[in-house]
């Protein structure tokens, strides 16, 4: 009798409205740095800055939640970005030497980066200079003039040419060759010899009609370009950069052999060949270039002279440095990485006499460092934003949503006690550009990164702007060599140069085994657990105050006296002994020991019992930190775990493991062939499966075909590696009582159930009596495939997950139905799967690798609350693959929701530092120093709505040369996309994807300036369901044959040959256009 499997008789349409109310997929905002920065602007009107990197991307930052991000269609460098001050344009300069306008628009009430103008710069072939007409080879500089209408351009052959910003196009006629200043030198300086490349331009203070040109050789030259003649000629070494004083009758220029020079602009016609001061600061021996130079005067007396390089380069050739000069106080700041660009925020204002500098801003390729220039000693502001996530390089994260208020005031307060500067006297960030639109956040969220130098940082994940709040140090437990590497930096603080650290970048850990692994956080008991590289978990609680105590400290053998293995790894870290200063904020209680000392893969904290749970690649254990004392210890490994011996930095792990799955796999691949050999009834199978396909009925959706999956060998290396551990009071024995217990879930398919006695609490929550807590083994679960175990969760009567400790003691959540039967929901990297309890049986499961060929890599539980009614929720499985797509489930029947592509496939590092939130949203790294932050819930998004202020009107005459923004697509599969047609000056623009007319647009696509694809991913694949069809043409193409002409002269088609025609040249338009934008 021959059995047939089939689905439901199609989609509900109720259900389908549904989903979309619930989910909807959207990448929202970048936090940290962005990656490799290569440029940086100012604008001093709208206090607003913008970052350029080199993958093109340009983002601009206003007061905190105002950002704006841009992409630029080439993957160039963004080598120079100027402001048109007050307009709220901006204009780029690309390695390829391409010029881009930008402007922040408003749209609905609420503003965005448009791309408005695009400009290549011809080559032509010929030599600067009589010889030939001039080139436009390379621009090595630009410069603002005009207030911003016009655009002079320096060029590697030393040609100056201008160009309309307005129209970027460039002005006939005004093109400055060097032929031109060559005539204005004694013959004496110009025998033979080229000017070198334009190095600086610069716009003359008092006379908009001239401009300061630096030419790389030295000479300096004050142009007129009403009479087009050279007023001052200056010879000086080797340039660099150029600056006016701000009276404009002085200028200083720095040189390539580390020396600055100021000069004089009233001095006569004649050539100028002494300057009024030469000095090298760090002289006499031979010193680096000084790449930039700003001048700076103030009312008080005194001007300030700011400038990078010049170190000796014999000595600190290879510091990074920015030299801070006023008076008599000289001071350099010292940086941990390479230095792109800086600027002063000072008064711009005509009628303003002085500078007045009130901050430093300093953009490295770590970090943005500001420095307050008007307090005393010139300290650091905190940024509110832009923070270096990779100050040390991040080894995991975590979120915790709904943080109560006492809490997060406590968290804050520990943070500000770190700050040197008390919070009522801390400089003020000068960036203030904007205003920020969004709604006061209706819940606290803190995201927790753990670092590779041992330590944990807290970030506020409420909003837009990732701001940092508090950092826990736990190197401080442990006896390393920090206190001989900080002697050191002390003994050479009285040297000269009189260096002075600042930043906070510091990618170098003191010792590897320090590095954080996991941590979990009890948001109502203020109490966490860090695990660590080196096999060490240590238990934490915020105080207030700070104190001095010792560690209590207790070692758990997790190998059982298990004969045959040696440990050839790391060893432990020694700890320290006897009382220790702790500062206020989360302190030590108790340290657990793991041994072997391996690194820790899962932990768990219930503080309600006071009980925390561990795991390493050899066994599991459970610790009582009310009590100190172990109470579980439970070996995991296999006879054949070898490499779970060797530790992380086995220099022979790679051979072992490449050379023993090469024979694996032959073995496997005969013993298959052999089988399939011997299979006398795949003809027989073959038939019943066609016959099976003819008796369906055409319109019932057949279940798809599965994948076969091998079993994994139970001998696989890292078997034993202990994947997930979780706390639930469920029932485990019988039906009739339910209690504490532990699951453990392993990389070979095994969950082993643990039922815990944990005596109860005395009365008023007083601490629980001395009576030590008891673990017996109640039920142990293997996996027929043996794939690992990433996830383990209990669910109530109906079918939602038990709530964390002390939310439903304290009322803090809904109760969980302890009347009905519960279930364990058990995730592999393969499969979901549904257990009764306490029978553990099978009821329900879904086979992810089967289905769709990935492999399960985060799963979490979320919330999804509906966009039409408040009071609607649904608690849903969301799951992350390593193909980079987001699967969501319902929860108990596990059937798909939604599919979104999130993350390349590529990334693997973006995906293992995935971690979902309790309200359907997302981070993970799209660099060493960015999150991307996602949503996938319909209702719960984060984005910037912002707004600016912008005095530039927008004139009806350029909006021809605008380009033109398609509708945003509403996607079906979760990849939001923008598309820009660009419309060159001399170029008929691109063609323009539109919108199809049955597909929804959300509000918050319309007001999210931030909802387009990350601009520093490579992830720029479109989606085009939505688009214009082929049948949608055939349909309007049908329906307007025979009719007239347009307007334009141009006949709709009227025959079927021309139809196909057009339908090829729409498919190639679209496919070319898809090729433009996806590469």
């Amino acid at each position: 009798m021959m059995k047939f499997r089939f689905r439901r008789q199609g989609a509900d349409p109720q259900r389908e409205k549904l989903k979309q109310e619930l989910f909807a997929f959207n990448k929202t905002v970048e936090h940290g740095f962005p990656n490799q920065p290569s440029a940086l602007a100012f604008d001093p009107e709208l206090r607003i800055m913008a970052i350029g990197t080199r993958s093109g991307a340009v983002k601009i930052y206003g007061a905190p939640g105002v950002e704006f991000t841009g992409l630029h269609r080439e993957m160039a460098t963004v080598t120079q970005m100027h402001f048109l001050p007050g307009q709220g344009r901006l204009l780029t300069l690309l390695d390829d030497s391409s010029l881009h306008l930008w402007e922040i628009v408003h749209h609905n009430g609420c503003a965005h980066l448009e791309e408005a103008l695009s400009f290549q710069l011809p080559s032509r072939l010929g030599f600067d200079g009589a010889s030939g007409p001039p080139t436009l080879a390379h621009v090595t500089v630009v410069l603002l003039v005009a207030a911003g209408n016009m655009a002079a351009l320096g060029t590697e052959g030393g040609s100056v040419f201008f160009l309309d910003v307005p129209t970027l196009m460039l002005i006939e006629g005004q093109t400055l060759g060097p032929d031109e200043v060559l005539r204005s030198l004694p013959d004496d300086y110009r025998c033979g010899k080229a000017l070198g490349p334009v190095e600086a331009l610069q716009g003359h203070l008092r006379d908009p009609t001239k401009i300061l040109i630096g030419y790389s050789r030295g000479l300096l030259v004050i142009w007129n370009q009403a009479a087009q003649c050279a007023d001052r000629v200056f010879l000086g070494n080797q340039l660099e950069s150029l600056c006016w004083e701000r009276s404009g009758s002085t200028l200083v220029s720095s040189h390539s052999d580390g020396s600055y020079a100021v000069w004089s602009a009233d001095a006569g016609s004649s050539p100028v060949v002494q300057p009024a001061v030469a000095t090298m600061p760090y002289g006499p021996f031979p010193c680096k270039a000084i790449n930039k130079i700003l001048w700076r005067n103030c009312e008080s007396g005194g001007h300030f002279i700011i400038f990078s390089g010049g170190m000796p380069r014999a000595s600190y050739g290879d510091r990074h440095c920015v030299s801070v000069l006023r008076a008599d106080t000289l001071v350099t700041l010292d940086f941990t990485s390479r230095i792109i660009d800086f600027f002063t925020v000072h008064s711009t204002r005509p009628e303003d006499e002085f500078d007045e500098p009130q901050a430093l801003a300093v953009l490295l390729e770590e970090e943005l460092v500001v420095l307050d220039l008007q307090m005393p000693g010139w300290p650091v502001v905190p940024a509110p934003y832009l923070a270096p996530l990779h100050s040390s390089a991040i080894t995991c994260s975590a979120h915790v949503a709904n943080v109560p208020a006492k809490l997060w005031a406590r968290i804050v307060s520990a943070g500000e006690q770190q700050s040197p500067q008390p919070a009522s006297s801390a400089p003020s960030w000068p960036i203030t550009g904007g205003r920020n639109l969004a709604q006061e956040p209706s819940q606290r969220g803190l995201l927790l990164t753990g670092h590779e130098d041992g330590t944990v940082r807290f970030w506020d994940a409420s909003g837009v702007a990732l701001r940092p709040l508090y950092k826990l140090s736990t190197a401080g437990l442990f006896q390393t060599d920090c206190e001989h590497a900080d002697s050191l930096a002390q003994a050479t603080e009285d040297d000269w140069p009189p260096f002075r650290k600042v930043g906070c970048f510091d990618p170098y850990s003191d010792d590897p085994r320090l590095g954080v692994q996991k941590v979990a956080l009890c948001k109502y008991t203020a109490q966490m657990v860090v695990a660590g590289t080196a096999g060490q978990v240590l238990v934490l609680e915020l105080s207030d105050v700070p104190s001095e105590q010792a560690v209590s400290v207790a070692s758990v053998d997790l190998l059982q006296d298990r004969e045959g293995f040696t440990w050839k790894g790391h060893e432990r870290l020694s700890p320290r002994t006897g009382p220790l200063p702790w500062p206020a904020g989360f302190q030590p209680r108790a340290l657990v020991q793991c041994l072997p000392p391996a690194a820790v893969t899962a932990v768990t904290l219930h503080t309600e019992w006071g009980l925390v749970a561990f795991g390493t690649s050899h066994g599991f254990g459970l610790f009582d930190y009310q009590r100190r004392s172990p109470v579980l210890a439970r070996c995991t490994l296999h006879p054949n775990d070898s490499l779970a011996m060797e530790g992380p930095l086995s220099r022979v792990k790679s051979l072992k493991k490449s050379l023993r799955q090469s024979f694996r796999r032959i073995r496997k691949s005969r013993v298959s062939g052999k089988k399939r050999a011997a299979n006398t009834n795949s003809k027989l199978q073959e038939a019943n499966a066609q016959l099976a396909e003819q008796a369906c009925p055409h319109d019932v959706e057949m279940t798809p075909v599965q994948r076969r999956i091998e079993p994994r060998s139970a001998d696989d290396s890292l078997s034993g590696v202990v994947r997930c551990l979780y706390f639930a009071d469920t029932f485990l024995r019988d039906a009739a009582h339910h209690g504490p217990t532990m699951w453990a879930g392993t990389n070979s398919g095994s969950v082993f159930a643990y039922a815990l006695e944990v005596p109860a609490a005395g009365p008023g929550g007083e601490k629980r009596p001395e009576r030590a807590v008891e673990a017996v083994l109640g039920k142990e679960v293997q996996l027929m495939h043996r794939a690992p175990v990433v996830a383990v969760a209990v669910l109530d009567g109906r079918g939602r997950p038990l709530p964390e400790p002390y939310e439903a003691s304290q009322d803090l959540a809904q109760a969980p139905d302890m009347q009905g039967g519960h279930a364990v929901l058990i995730a592999s990297e393969e499969q979901f799967k549904v257990f009764t309890l306490p029978k553990v049986s099978a009821k329900t499961k879904f086979k992810l690798t089967a289905h769709e060929g990935c492999r399960v890599r985060k799963v979490a539980l979320a919330t999804f609350a509906s966009v039409a009614c408040e009071d609607y929720a649904e608690t849903c499985l969301a799951c992350l693959t390593n193909l980079g797509d987001v699967h969501i489930f319902s929860v108990p029947g596990l059937r798909p929701q939604a599919h979104y592509s999130c993350i390349r496939k590529e990334d693997i590092s973006g995906i293992a530092s995935c971690v979902f939130t309790r309200h359907g949203q997302g981070f993970y790294l799209i660099s060493p120093s960015e999150f991307e932050r996602f949503s996938l819930s319909a209702r719960n998004i984060t984005e910037p709505l912002c707004s600016l202020d912008i005095s530039w009107p927008r004139a009806a005459a350029h909006s021809s040369y605008r380009l033109q923004e398609s509708p945003k697509l509403s996607p079906a599969n979760g990849t939001p996309g923008i598309v820009l047609a660009p419309q060159s000056c001399a170029g008929s623009p691109n063609p323009v994807r539109s919108k199809g007319a049955d597909t929804p647009e959300l509000p918050e696509a319309t007001l999210s300036p931030m909802s387009i694809d990350s601009a520093t991913s490579a992830d720029t694949t479109l989606d085009t369901t939505g688009d214009v069809t082929v049948e949608d043409v055939k349909d309007f193409l049908g329906s307007r044959e025979g009719l007239a002409p347009e307007p334009d002269g141009v006949p709709f088609p009227s025959s079927a040959e021309e139809t196909e025609k057009n339908l090829r040249n729409l498919v190639e338009d679209e496919a070319r256009a898809c090729a433009i934008l996806i590469k």
